[in-house]
């Protein structure tokens, strides 16, 4: 009997010994850590001593992640205030206009508030979307020419709506009483692409794309809540991942001269097509 006992005692020790010689461990084996992934740097978007207006945080609702924004004056609103008197689509938003929601431009007013007829593409990258746009020279010199009057509506090019997945670098509040939304890709990716979309402001009630576009600028203010850009331009740190949807609209106002948007992003951003208006925002999807 002691025998058998001595050599049970011999055996569980013998195993014990092999298996810590193995490089394992009887019990709570323990497994190496995933490595941890590398931190995503957003590109730098200001110029090195851009004047910064104000500088202050929002956090957001959907994520709880906090955001910088610093506000920038920006070289072309300056410029445009000091156009003569009638070369503007507008006079200079007051208060009262800011206060509202209604449109309060001219150019190509009635395919800014219209929604094209059209099934929706899906894009997830704005580089992606850039490529399937008609040229520029051919926009331009189109048959027949597109009007920037009033009554200028979509033309044939212009008849499709899109879905974006980007991120929201910047944005301002336009004297028309747009939201002038620069949106690019993903933080990282090379080469860098920039891109207009933008909230109109809203038709008369009667109109037929009034419900789409007020639930689409009302998702907007409620995400911000009270940190919504004014018109000078507020920057994103990092920039916000956004879903937009609307309908493709060439900006026949900047098809010479420089482009539209904030000096610093304006190199990177190839085309005066926009998403306008859009019917549909959604923060962080």
């Amino acid at each position: 009997m002691a025998n058998r006992h001595i050599m049970r005692v011999a055996l569980l020790a013998f195993s014990v010994f092999f298996m810590i010689g193995c490089g394992s461990s009887p019990t709570n084996e323990t497994k190496p850590l995933p490595p941890t992934p590398p931190a995503v740097v957003a590109e730098a978007v200001l110029a090195p001593g851009t004047p910064i207006l104000e500088t202050k945080t929002f956090v957001s609702a959907t994520s709880q992640m906090t955001y910088k924004i610093e506000t920038v004056e920006d070289d072309r609103e300056v410029e445009l205030r000091n156009l003569p008197a009638g070369t503007r689509d507008v006079s200079p938003i007051t208060a009262s206009a800011a206060a509202g929601d209604s449109y309060m431009g001219t150019a190509r007013k009635a395919a800014k508030l219209s929604i094209a007829t059209a099934p929706t593409e899906p894009f997830a990258d704005v580089k992606d979307l850039i490529a399937t746009l008609p040229a520029h020279a051919a926009m331009v010199g189109h048959v027949p020419i597109i009007p920037t009057t009033a009554a200028s509506n979509r033309v044939k090019e212009e008849k499709r709506n899109v879905n974006i997945k980007a991120f929201l670098y910047a944005a301002s509040r336009e004297d028309d009483n747009d939201f002038h939304l620069i949106v690019g890709r993903a933080p990282g990716a090379s080469p860098a692409v920039y891109f207009t979309v933008e909230l109109s402001g809203l038709p008369p009630t009667s109109s037929a794309s009034f419900a789409t576009l007020k639930a689409a600028r009302d998702a907007f203010k409620a995400a911000f809540g009270s940190s919504l850009p004014g018109t000078a331009y507020d920057f994103y740190t990092p920039p916000i991942p956004v879903e937009i949807e609307g309908s493709l609209f060439f900006d026949m106002s900047h098809a010479s001269g420089s482009r539209p948007g904030p000096s610093s992003l304006r190199p990177k951003m190839p085309v005066v097509w926009e998403v306008h208006p859009i019917t549909k925002f959604v923060m962080e999807p």
